[in-house]
This record gives structure tokens, C-alpha cells and sequence, in this order.
């Protein structure tokens, strides 16, 4: 007897049919898309914000707003650094050429609240009497400041006679920032590529499979690009998102196409014809895709709940992100594969050494791993779990702090300026928290006001139109420059700390000034106030995004497996996966151990917002990868009933492609950690961390320990959600029906349907 396949002939239906009918034209329209994107993203990074750390509700912003509009001078964001060299800032030449540089930036269009040390501001003064300040603001939002600062910088920096100017403050940090991050951007782009591009060719051993997920990575980063650039319109978008935008396009591509490849090549090495391969692959790692999109949104939707634009900005970038990834993955690939074909294995790269690798099963030795942690689950979970505790431990002592200069390179202009300011100043000039009097109250009631400031703990001085206070009392009268705190109606009270600007004294003050009660209305702003505000904001709105992670990751893990205890298990053990990532940020970056091969200088506190940050994302990922083994594994259990079989499969079958996926991920996020910005290198750092220990120990360790010694419970629910899940769960295998459009493999037909087994004599 012979067997031979003959073809059912018949049209494919349903999703399959849309994207294979005319796989062509499919693609055609792709490269239309990704051509428009390429037009509608360009000039992205110059519209981008380098800040959004502050609550634009809260008390410090109002403040912050008020004070610019009526005294200027009071909120500097451009600081001249004069250095008189061997000379003295007194010396004669030097005063006249300070005062010339004022008198000539105060001229400039845009610029206003000129002040100088020689203007008779004597805290703008450095303790060896070699270097003064001009302080200025630049009005108008960080994109129009930073055109300005360009426009101005080249006639001020560097020598002018007996002085040397640099440049600094805020908007200059900020200018640095954003062309730092998109130098280094553009750096982590050129190393993440051919490295990846070679990951794949190991992973998939073909050239032209690897190149596949490749292209969804690029559609998908340049689409993202076009709707920030959108977005920039009506909103304030971070240039940190950008960073999200390269990780996860590539990584959430490379994702997505390895599931759908890998299942593709898997069926047709199972004899399949391409079109039924094509509709098998979309029913089964096309639905987890889709599935595994939904729930990386979710993860990256909470950030919208805070008021922060830099965390907000985030959820843009990551909500298109992904859903550009996912849509590209379910229309590109299905067309290209219809066109490849049996192609898709073609340039065989790797060829000698998958001969050595492929002698046994695939998968083999991940079964192998699976069924020794499952013979010791109760010493493989214990052991897991502690250990991972271990390594979170150093998070208990997390400092919060705010972004400042120092997430530059050490030699930034702007850094440099700003820590000559901190070492050489009295009173870090920019630090101070201010106080503002929306009416202008009894001289009499602002000295007894300026005086009760002046008692409390960590206070050093207070500034007021009232005079300067120190310890409860005034110790210097009124003049010219208190005079000067008091106009349009309003007033101003300059609070020096006796601590750093951020550290705990000066938050704790800013609360203690907040508690008083005086017979005028004062709002309270500066560093401090901001971080204050922050952290409050944050701790406000954190139950609500963690409460929407929890709640839509729980329901969509229970519509994917219609288990009570697996989406728990999802959202327990994904939460300790990040336990290293974050003892590693404190240990790391706070405490500032590898601060010298790593090139960033330690500020012995953790900005507020990226904990957060890093926490949607690295959650979000390690849902991506737990959605594609709990898939596999509910197919088994499916198909067999046999629990402890299925847990087995699930491992064998995800276990290499999740591990290759996590290190091409983690590739992409230490490219990404090259950046020369604090921030930018700890979120590369820290999610590659969280991502490497997600796939490599709590998929292949934790996860099949904990569902082994779960047993069959692991699958019960209540009949009410058992008859609930049957009506609209979501899973794959053939248990589940037709798939997201596709048409069953039965219905598939045409020149490349299924087979039927014929016997010839």
C-alpha cells in the first residue's frame, strides 16, 4: 500500500482567507502604511519633553506657575557660570565684564528676571570669590526654551576677555537631556540590530525566517513614532517614551513572530500544507498573540491614571506599541508565509550545528528540566521563592528622590555648572523652597509668618519682604532686594534649608510649612515641595493602577484557561519575578556599587516615578511570557486531561523559544542601558534583569513547581464559571473552535488544504 496526500480543494475563510487571498496586495498596503508612518513620524524627537516629573494639579505647580508670571527673578532656569580664572569676581575688569553679559542677556528676546551677583545678589557668589552667577528664565514651554537657549548659547559660551562663561540650569539640562538620549538612542539602535538579526538566525537557523520578525519590529517602531508625533499636538510626550518605543517594538515584534514562525514551521514539519499551517498557527499562537497583546496594554494602560505626562507618555508609547506589534504580526506574517511557503526554512545558516542539536526531541532537555523540578516541587518552589525574596531585599531600603543634572555624564556642560553651584555655593542657589502669598498680607503678619518659618527644625534662613529671619527673629531689616519680593498684588518668602535640596530634612520642612496656618493664602513650591507633591500624587493613584492590573490580568488569564487558581498563580509569581530588578535598582543605582564600570554618578535616592515605570512594563513583559506558556500548557490539558503531562509539554515545547525570546529582548534592553542618561540606563538594565529572570527561573523553575504541587486543582472552578469560560473563553487548541477569523483546519481548502489519507493498492 501506498499513502500519498491529496488535496481537499475549497476557499480559506475567515482571517486566514483576508490576509492569504491576496498576500501581495497584503504586504503592498504594509509598505504603504510603514511608508506614510515614516513621513508622519519624522521630526518626533524635537517636539518631545524632557521632563513631566511633576503633578501639574498640585499646590508646587500652581506655585510654580504664579511665581514666573509675577517675579521671574525668583524662578531662574538659565544660570551664566563666570569664571574669573586667577582673578578675583571683584576685581575691576571682571565686575565690568559680568555686568556687560547681564546687561546684554537681559536685551535678548524671551529672556527676562536678569540677576546677577554684581546686581547686588550676594548668595550668587561662590565661597573662594572665583566664580558668579547671572541667573535669567527663558519664558515659554521646553520645546520654545530649548530654541531659545540655542539661539543665544553660542554668543555667551566660553571666553569673553578676563572670564570664561558656561552654561547651565534647567532648561540647559534639559536641552542636554533630550540630545543625549537621542544620540544614545540611535547608538542602542545600531548595537540591538545586527545583534539581533544574528539571534535569530541562531534561534530560527534561516535567514529569511529571521528576518521575518525583524520587519514587524521596524513597522512597528516607525508606526509608534508617527502617532507620538500625533500625539505631540495635543499633548506633552515625554523623549524617555522613545526608549519604549525601540525596546518594545523590537522586543514585542521578535516576540510575536517567533511564536507565529515557530508554530508555522512546526506544522509544516508535521506535514501540513501551507495554507492549513498558515490557519492552524493563527488559531492557536495567533490567538495567544492577540490574547498577549491585551494584556502588555493593560500592564502599560495603568501609567493613565497619574498626572505625570513622563509616566503618561509611556502609556502611549506602550499601548501603540504594542497593538502596531500585534496587528502587524497577525497581517505581515500570515501573508509572507503564504508566499514563502516551505521557503520560510530557505538559506539555512546554522545548518551543522542544528544536526548535533536536533539528533534528540526538541525540546528534550526543557522536558527533562520540567520533570525534574516537578519530582522535587515542594524544594525547586521553596528555594525559588526565597531566593528571589533575597535578592528584592535591598529595595526596603528604596530613598526617593528627583531627576536632576546628575543623570548626565559627569563631563555635561550643564552637569558640571550645576555641581560647581552645589559644592561652591552657599545655599545651592535653585534649591531653596519658595512660598507663595497670593495677596499682599500686614507687613506685620508676614514677619510674625517669616518668623514662625525661621523656628522650625532644618530651617537655615528665611528671605521675605519682611526681612531676614533666622531662629524666630528678624536679624536684618527690609531692603531693596526684600522690597523687591512684594509686587502685583502678591508676595514671595525664600525658605534656605539646612539639608540637601531633596534629602528627608527638607521634605519633612516642606510639610511643616504646609501645616501652618497663617491669615493669607500661601502656596509652597521648589524642589522639595515638587518631590513632596510627587510622591503624594503617586501613593494617591498607585492602588488604582495596580487594582486595574490585577483585576484585567486576572480576568483575561481566566478567560484563557477558565481556572480560578492559575490567574492568582500569573499574578503572584509574575510579581516576584521583578524582585531582583528591584533590590538591583537600589543596590545598584542608589547605593551606587557599580557606579564606576557602569559611568553614572550615584544621587543616593531612586527617581519616583520610575519604579512605577519599570513595574507596568517589566509586568506587562513577564504576562507576555506567561501567556505563551499557559497556552501550550491548557492545550495539553485539553487534548489529554492528564495535568502533569500537560505542565511537561507546555515547558518542552515554550521553554527555548521563551528564553530565546527573553535574551534577544534583553539584548535590545542593554543596548538601550548603554545610554549615557542615569534613568535611561537603569530602565535598559533593570528590565533586562526582571525579563532574564522571568523566563530563565520562574517559567522553567517556579511556575511548573508551583502547578505541580497545585495538582488538578489548578484547573477547578465554580460551575457558574465553568459554564461562563465555555461560553466566551479564550484558548488554543482544537477544543476551542474557530480562531480569531480563521476558519477551521477541516474547512481549509484550495490548492494547499488539508490532506486526506488515501489508500492506493
Amino acid at each position: 500500500m501506498t499513502v500519498v496526500n491529496r488535496p481537499h480543494r475549497g476557499r480559506t475563510r475567515g482571517w486566514t482567507g483576508v490576509v492569504t487571498a491576496r498576500p501581495r496586495l497584503t504586504l503592498l498596503l504594509v509598505l504603504l502604511f510603514t511608508a506614510l508612518a515614516v513621513v508622519a513620524g519624522s521630526g518626533v524627537a524635537d517636539r518631545l519633553g524632557s521632563g513631566g516629573w511633576q503633578d501639574p494639579a498640585a499646590e508646587s505647580a500652581y506655585a510654580t506657575k504664579a511665581l514666573e508670571k509675577h517675579f521671574p527673578a525668583s524662578q531662574p532656569n538659565l544660570l551664566l557660570m563666570v569664571d574669573s580664572g586667577k582673578a578675583t569676581v571683584d576685581a575691576p575688569a571682571v565686575a565690568a565684564e559680568g555686568r556687560a553679559l547681564a546687561k546684554k542677556l537681559a536685551g535678548e528676546k524671551s529672556v527676562t528676571g536678569v540677576t546677577s551677583y554684581w546686581d547686588g545678589a550676594a548668595a550668587l557668589r561662590d565661597r573662594d570669590g572665583r566664580e558668579a552667577l547671572i541667573a535669567a528664565r527663558i519664558v515659554g514651554d521646553e520645546s520654545a526654551a530649548a530654541k531659545v537657549l540655542d539661539r543665544i548659547a553660542p554668543a555667551y559660551r566660553g571666553d569673553h576677555g578676563p572670564v570664561t562663561v558656561t552654561i547651565g540650569g534647567p532648561v540647559a539640562v534639559r536641552h542636554e537631556l533630550q540630545t543625549t538620549i537621542q544620540e544614545d538612542l540611535l547608538r542602542a539602535e545600531m548595537i540591538a540590530l545586527p545583534i539581533t538579526l544574528l539571534l535569530l538566525v541562531m534561534v530560527f537557523g534561516s535567514a529569511v525566517a529571521a528576518l521575518l520578525p525583524l520587519g514587524v519590529g521596524i513597522i512597528a517602531i516607525l508606526g509608534t513614532d508617527a502617532v507620538l508625533r500625533g500625539l505631540t499636538e495635543f499633548t506633552d510626550v515625554s523623549v524617555f517614551a522613545q526608549n519604549l518605543t525601540t525596546a518594545l517594538g523590537l522586543g514585542l515584534a521578535i516576540d510575536y513572530a517567533l511564536f507565529i514562525v515557530r508554530r508555522f514551521r512546526e506544522e509544516l514539519g508535521q506535514g501540513a500544507e501551507t495554507l492549513p499551517a498558515i490557519a492552524t498557527t493563527l488559531r492557536t499562537a495567533g490567538r495567544t498573540v492577540l490574547f498577549s497583546a491585551m494584556t502588555v496594554a493593560v500592564s502599560l494602560a495603568a501609567m493613565l491614571v497619574f498626572p505625570q505626562y513622563f509616566l503618561r507618555s509611556f502609556a502611549y508609547a506602550g499601548i501603540a506599541v504594542v497593538v502596531i506589534a500585534a496587528a502587524a504580526a497577525l497581517v505581515v506574517l500570515p501573508a509572507a508565509l503564504a508566499l514563502l511557503g516551505e521557503r520560510v526554512n530557505a538559506l539555512d545558516l546554522t545548518r551543522v550545528f542544528r544536526r548535533r542539536s536536533e539528533r534528540g526531541e526538541p525540546g528534550a532537555g526543557w522536558g527533562r528540566v520540567a520533570r525534574l523540578v516537578m519530582r522535587r516541587a515542594p524544594l525547586f518552589a521553596l528555594a525559588t521563592a526565597a531566593g528571589l525574596v533575597v535578592l528584592g531585599l535591598p529595595f526596603l531600603r528604596v530613598e526617593f528622590g528627583t531627576a536632576d543634572d546628575r543623570q548626565l555624564p559627569a563631563s555635561a556642560e550643564s552637569h558640571v555648572v550645576q555641581q560647581h553651584i552645589r559644592e561652591n555655593f552657599p545655599g545651592s542657589p535653585g534649591g531653596a523652597i519658595d512660598i507663595l502669598i497670593d495677596s499682599r498680607p500686614e507687613q506685620a503678619d508676614l514677619a510674625d509668618y517669616s518668623g514662625k518659618i525661621s523656628a522650625l527644625p532644618g530651617v537655615a534662613r528665611v528671605d521675605s519682604p519682611a526681612g531676614q529671619f533666622a531662629g524666630g527673629r528678624r536679624v536684618a531689616e527690609p531692603g531693596p532686594v526684600e522690597a523687591a519680593r512684594a509686587a502685583d498684588g502678591a508676595a514671595y518668602v525664600t525658605v534656605l534649608s539646612r539639608g540637601e535640596i531633596v534629602d528627608q530634612t527638607s521634605q519633612r520642612l516642606v510639610r511643616d510649612i504646609r501645616a501652618q496656618h497663617p491669615p493669607f493664602t500661601a502656596s509652597v513650591t521648589g524642589v522639595a515641595a515638587v518631590l513632596v507633591d510627587s510622591k503624594d500624587s503617586i501613593a494617591d493613584r498607585l492602588p488604582w493602577a495596580l487594582g486595574i492590573i490585577v483585576v484585567v490580568t486576572l480576568l483575561l488569564v481566566f478567560l484563557l484557561t477558565g481556572s480560578v487558581l492559575i490567574p492568582l498563580q500569573a499574578v503572584l509569581l509574575n510579581a516576584l519575578s521583578l524582585t531582583a530588578m528591584f533590590g538591583a535598582v537600589v543596590w545598584v543605582f542608589q547605593e551606587g556599587h557599580l557606579a564606576g564600570p557602569l559611568s553614572f554618578t550615584s544621587t543616593g535616592d531612586i527617581e519616583t516615578t520610575l519604579p512605577v515605570l519599570m513595574f507596568c512594563v517589566a509586568f506587562g513583559l513577564s504576562m507576555d511570557y506567561g501567556v505563551f506558556l499557559l497556552s501550550r500548557i491548557k492545550e495539553e490539558y485539553d487534548r489529554t486531561g492528564d495535568h502533569r503531562a500537560a505542565v511537561e509539554f507546555g515547558v518542552r515545547r515554550t521553554g527555548g523559544l521563551i528564553t530565546a525570546a527573553a535574551v534577544i529582548l534583553a539584548v535590545v534592553m542593554v543596548a538601550i542601558g548603554t545610554s549615557r542618561v542615569t534613568n535611561t540606563k537603569m530602565l535598559g538594565l533593570g528590565i533586562a534583569l526582571a525579563v532574564l529572570m522571568d523566563a530563565m527561573v520562574v517559567r522553567s523553575l517556579l511556575v511548573p513547581a508551583v502547578m505541580r504541587l497545585t495538582g488538578r486543582a489548578t484547573w477547578w472552578a465554580p460551575g457558574p464559571l465553568r459554564r461562563l469560560h465555555a461560553r466566551i473563553g479564550l484558548s488554543e487548541g482544537e477544543s476551542a473552535g474557530p480562531a480569531v477569523g480563521a476558519a477551521p483546519v477541516e474547512e481549509v481548502g484550495g490548492a494547499e488544504p488539508r490532506a486526506e489519507r488515501v489508500t492506493i493498492p
